[in-house]
């Protein structure tokens, strides 16, 4: 039975395909193949050519693993590490003024 993978949105595939095109050339620009590669990341051939085509069935360990053999494992430390909208629902719960009941008798 096949792997069901959820449907991805329009924008989060194009991330996945840009992600996916930056790692490929991060990859040629050390001079690696996919074998190579693929060997590496301990993944097959099909599996790392389905993360530099921004497949979504592919795993984030996977990624990764890819950003560890490529030395870029910084950039993950760097995901969600701002977080302005989550600041902003923060500081306006904190302004409302808050619900007190009374007690009645």
């Amino acid at each position: 039975m096949a792997k069901r993978v959820p449907p991805t949105f329009p924008r989060s595939q194009t991330v996945l395909n840009q992600l996916g095109a930056r790692l490929r050339a991060a990859r040629l620009r050390r001079g690696m193949t996919l074998a190579e590669m693929a060997a590496r990341v301990d993944v097959s051939i099909p599996t790392l050519s389905k993360v530099e085509r921004g497949d979504p069935s592919t795993t984030f360990a996977t990624v990764l693993r890819v950003l560890g053999v490529l030395g870029m494992t910084g950039d993950v430390e760097r995901i969600a590490t701002d977080d302005p909208i989550g600041r902003e629902l923060q500081d306006v719960a904190l302004k409302r003024p808050s619900r007190r009941r009374t007690k009645t008798s």
